[in-house]
């Protein structure tokens, strides 16, 4: 019996996705643990396994590239060699579609009188709402499969169908979805583009350099118009959870200078060691990383979240580090820093940084952190007011590290000064046992041999 596809929910907040692309094709055979398609969720792109073996086959209404649909939607069947679907006809036979278990498959396998049903003698159930929007946008609704319970036909299909229609009237372009999606967000002609590429297929690249040049010629005397354009599903997320953060969270910030001389000796030291030996080189988030899990360790209360009525203390220190992406900030996440190496913390952070920034994630690579570190450093910032990532109760912003004159004893002193930002919720913690984390911190980088000896 063929078994149903459908979009998995691949984030605990996603309730939709946007369907990429088809990795396998209509009536290719597959296995456990084939990649078949690609979807963009709120934070990543997730190439999906399938889970069975048979025959892949994809339905005339499956969605469309670029189209969003929900967490359940139905996509594709893996079915066995020979089996009929509810979509399809066999060509030998009087009876018309293989019955599905759910419900919403049922609804197209119905015979009459040993012919095939047509809509003079048989018509789906279609939602007043579902109705309305065929009539408005011109979809001819009654050859449509539903989605909807007992198959009913709901407003989904009807736009589904709609975006299929357009796509088949358009002429065909030989781009990347990535490279149309890019399109439509920067306002770019791929017919045109096309036209100077000749039979190349268009790639981002290609749209970003079109779309410069394009700016670049445009005549200077014209007077600058604002743009629009939608916000991407990571920057709608983003916003979503800010939002949320800022409405039920009570945020405090504390604000320390740290004499980070010591720690910057040490990472000089372990680059050039790392260099000799050709491996990966520790960054300064890498040595935050491992300090803050020692102090989390000793201060549980730092490492906890609300839940309901609970407050649940984690065990492992799960520390997340802010990448700035093209899509925009998320959060990459090294798990269980406590049993780690600097060395393995270094390995695991960049390669992890690398998926996140070029769109290839996992949802594990981006959830489940119990403390977070945000670093502008880079950019010349001092210090700022980082915004908690929810549930967690704090996070530290890091400043860039400067050279100051410092009092050594009596005498003064050019030393390497960093300046250290904590929010936390007040809501979990009191501002005095926060202070006193946050004075761990200074010490430990201050004197790196106190956690190096673990």
């Amino acid at each position: 019996m063929a078994v149903e596809i459908v979009l998995p929910r691949l984030g605990w907040t996603m309730e939709e996705g946007v369907f990429v692309e088809w990795l396998k094709h209509d009536g290719d055979e597959v296995k456990p643990g084939d990649l078949i398609y690609t979807v963009e969720s709120d934070k990543t792109t997730v190439e999906v396994e399938n889970f069975e073996a048979g025959i892949l086959r994809i339905p005339p209404n499956s969605p469309a590239p670029g189209s969003r649909i929900p967490v359940g939607a139905l996509l594709a069947y893996v079915a066995q060699p020979g089996e009929m679907l509810a979509f399809e006809t066999h060509p030998e036979s009087k009876k018309v579609e293989a019955k599905s278990e759910r419900p919403r498959a049922a609804a197209r396998s119905v015979v009459t009188g040993g012919q095939q049903p047509t809509p003079t003698n048989l018509q789906p159930a279609i939602s007043p709402r579902a109705r309305r929007v065929a009539k408005e946008i011109g979809v001819d609704w009654s050859a449509l499969a539903g989605s909807g319970i007992t198959g009913r036909i709901v407003e989904r299909d009807v736009r589904a169908a709609a975006e299929k229609q357009a796509t088949l009237r358009a002429p065909a372009i030989n781009a990347s979805p990535l490279a149309q999606r890019v399109a439509r967000e920067l306002g770019v002609d791929l017919n045109a583009l096309a036209t100077t590429l000749g039979e190349k297929r268009i790639e981002r690249a290609d749209v970003e350099r079109f779309a410069a040049e394009r700016d670049a010629a445009a005549p200077e005397d014209v007077a600058p118009v604002a743009s629009r354009q939608l916000m991407s599903r990571t920057r709608r997320f983003i916003a979503e959870r800010m939002t949320v953060t800022m409405r039920t969270v009570a945020p405090v910030t504390l604000t320390i200078e740290v004499d980070a001389t010591e720690l910057v000796r040490m990472r000089q030291a372990l680059k050039a060691d790392a260099e000799h030996a050709s491996a990966e080189s520790p960054s300064y988030n890498d040595l935050l990383a491992k300090i803050a899990s020692k102090a989390l360790l000793e201060h549980p209360h730092m490492n906890t979240r609300i839940e309901g009525e609970e407050i649940v203390t984690e065990a492992a220190t799960h520390i997340g580090i802010a990448v700035d992406t093209e899509r925009g900030l998320l959060v990459a996440v090294v798990r269980d820093v406590q049993d780690k190496s600097v060395r393995q913390i270094a390995r695991e952070s960049h390669s992890l940084i690398a998926r996140v920034r070029e769109g290839k994630a996992a949802p594990s690579d981006l959830r489940g952190s119990t403390f977070t570190i945000t670093n502008l450093g880079s950019y010349g910032i001092n210090a700022f007011t980082p915004i908690i990532n929810a549930p967690e109760c704090a996070i530290l912003g890091v400043g860039r590290i400067a050279r100051k004159p410092v009092f050594v004893g009596k005498k003064v002193r050019a030393r390497h000064v960093m300046t250290l930002s904590l929010t936390f919720d007040h809501r979990l913690v009191d501002g005095a046992p926060a202070a006193r984390f946050l004075g761990r911190i200074k010490q430990l980088i201050e004197h790196p041999y106190l956690w190096l000896v673990d």
